[in-house]
């Protein structure tokens, strides 16, 4: 039986036992020992972890009440107690966080080519350094290794550079990548457990496990409450001589607003986060979120798409540029690469009607060629000495040529999504003290995306190792909470170890998604301000509850102390104020939307 299982039986039998009881008086005895036994479990687990929280009253409450035959008063705390467990139970959800997808990710076989040319399928397990693998279209190198051949990768994962990447036979490679291209071979430099991949992978369980959760907004209101409570009780026992007195201070004092008013209010918040495209992994993580100090932002498919795009086109004088996408994406829609699929969507963007085409030939990851309209027409690679009606340099280039006469030229690149500079202004305006842009990519690049959006503080080419390395000196110079921003397996390790780690979840790496604490299932940056908005006035609003409730249960516990009100009484007068808590709570919904 789960954790969340057993909160749900205590909540049933306990509620059943309850109702009983008022038909037969012994149920309530049930109903209290129901609530006592898994009360001091919980309690010997917070002193075990050397923490106060709020279920040291809830013991002595209905051992007092249970000793002194206040039978009803014993039922209703354990109702409440369970209550605010289920509460508790469905607030956190999956915040456990999973290596499934990033391990998935890996190969379990390779193919490896032996010695008289044959092709063996063998478990990545198997590789020692120097097997000479084929990667074929569309697989995940399983090693890290030198290049046999020339080869077209996607190292967006493991880099953060987001177009297709050209290697040169020699070039090294690291595990993890993408073949993007045609078929090609390495000679492995390590085996699969030592490799680059299998090194994030440690990162990310290191990091998870270094990663400790803060103090409960709960508990900290327990700190404060439990030893003024017990103050309270003993002094009215020791000035009236009744233990009663005590007993009904203790009831009243049964931290009801904190168990139940302070999860709604929280739970309220993750359910309005998430309907505005930020699922939030547990209550801990809102309370964390409310304190966002310092984010660290990753560039591509973060601040940017992730995926490359038409920036500009040159044409040949006498050709609109129309003409010539026109021309390219017509031959290009019988290619499975993601730069043909790039062109191909900017044209129907800008409404073309493409063309079909006929006795096709593609060299895989090079360049595609058709016949088209009676012409020859080859989309690929631009490597020819650049002419005169070019006048742009792009990261990514291709050529388009007609009878093996270039006609146009298109740049591509990853554009920066339209609402990141609104994004980092707002950050700044919802009090977030320091933003960082921290990537794989280039210099130049990072510094051209950083202007754009309004970030002074950049790190350039760094390596998950290094993504680690930025969040831990965070976290040491942080008063409040450091968040991570990524998108890719190469943000994972940095994701787990941050205070808080926000996945583009969208169009991002499933381990990245799978590593944080936020994922952005829209595929839109601001939604972390939304985010961070919503953990605001949940916290709020549940510092709001709490502060009531405790309020009201002070004057309670008073009321016992002189001896007006008994157990009973003080536990129907808890029932009141709970509502009044939970209802102020529950306004959580409103004020964060």
């Amino acid at each position: 039986m789960t954790g969340a299982q057993f909160n749900k039986f205590l909540l049933l039998s306990s509620t059943l036992t309850l109702i009983i009881g008022f038909f037969y008086e012994p149920f309530w005895v049930i109903a209290g020992l129901i609530g006592l036994v898994p009360a001091i479990t919980w309690l010997v687990n917070d002193l075990r972890h050397k923490t106060m929280g709020s279920d040291v009253l809830a013991v002595l409450a209905l051992l007092g009440a249970l000793f002194t035959d206040q039978l009803f008063a014993a039922a209703v705390i354990s109702v409440m107690l369970a209550t605010g467990r289920v509460l508790e139970s469905w607030a956190e959800g999956q915040a456990e966080r999973q290596l499934k997808a990033l391990l998935s990710r890996m190969p379990r076989s390779a193919h490896r080519i032996a010695t008289d040319g044959s092709i063996q399928e063998i478990d990545i397990s198997e590789i020692v350094i120097g097997d000479r693998i084929l990667i074929r279209s569309g697989e995940i190198t399983p090693t890290d290794g030198r290049l046999l051949s020339k080869a077209t990768l996607d190292e967006s994962a493991l880099t953060g550079e987001p177009l297709p990447v050209a290697r040169a036979k020699d070039e090294e490679i690291s595990s993890g990548v993408l073949n993007a291209g045609a078929p090609f071979e390495y000679s492995a430099m390590t085996t699969s457990e030592n490799s680059t991949y299998a090194a994030i992978i440690k990162l990310v369980e290191a990091a998870q496990e270094k990663s400790a959760p803060g103090v409960r907004l709960a508990n900290q209101w327990a700190l404060r409450f439990v030893p003024a409570a017990l103050l309270i009780a003993g002094l009215a026992w020791w000035l009236s001589g009744d233990v009663d007195r005590a007993v009904a201070v203790l009831v009243a004092a049964t931290p009801c607003p904190l168990i139940l008013a302070v999860p709604i209010a929280i739970v309220a918040g993750l359910s309005q986060a998430a309907k505005n495209g930020a699922i939030i992994k547990g209550g801990g993580v809102l309370e964390l979120l409310a304190r966002t100090d310092t984010v660290l932002l990753d560039k591509t498919g973060t601040l940017t798409h992730g995926g490359p795009a038409i920036s500009e086109i040159n044409s040949r004088p006498g050709l609109s540029d129309d003409e010539v996408l026109l021309i390219a994406a017509s031959v290009d829609q019988y290619s499975p690469h993601i730069v043909a699929k790039a062109l191909v969507q900017e044209a129907r963007t800008r409404g073309l009607a493409l063309s079909t085409c006929s006795e096709i030939e593609e060299i895989a990851g090079h360049e595609i060629a058709a016949n088209l309209a009676g012409s020859r027409i080859v989309v690929g690679q631009f490597k020819v000495e650049p002419p005169s009606w070019l006048h742009f340099s792009q990261p990514l280039m291709v050529a388009v040529s007609r009878d093996g006469e270039l006609v146009g030229v298109i740049g591509l690149d990853d554009p920066i999504r339209a609402e990141s500079k609104q994004m980092v202004a707002d950050l700044r305006a919802a009090g977030v003290e320091h933003i960082a842009l921290v990537t794989g990519d280039r210099e130049e690049t990072a510094q051209e995306v950083a202007k754009s959006v309004g970030i002074t503080e950049i790190y350039s080419r760094v390596t998950a190792a290094g993504k680690l390395e930025i969040t831990e000196a965070a976290k040491l110079k942080s008063s409040g909470s450091v968040i991570v921003v990524g998108d890719g397996i190469n943000d994972a390790p940095a994701l787990a170890a941050a205070d808080v780690g926000v996945a583009m979840g969208a169009r991002g790496a499933s381990a990245a998604s799978e590593a944080a604490d936020v994922v952005i299932v829209e595929d839109s940056i601001d939604r972390l301000t939304h985010a961070i908005r919503i953990a605001k006035a949940s916290r709020a609003k549940a510092l709001q509850a709490a502060g009531i409730g405790m309020s009201l249960s002070f004057i309670v516990m008073g009321t016992g102390a002189f001896g007006i009100t008994n157990a009973s009484q003080g536990a129907i007068a808890q029932e009141v104020i709970d509502v009044i808590a939970i209802l102020w709570a529950l306004t959580a919904l409103k004020s964060s939307k």
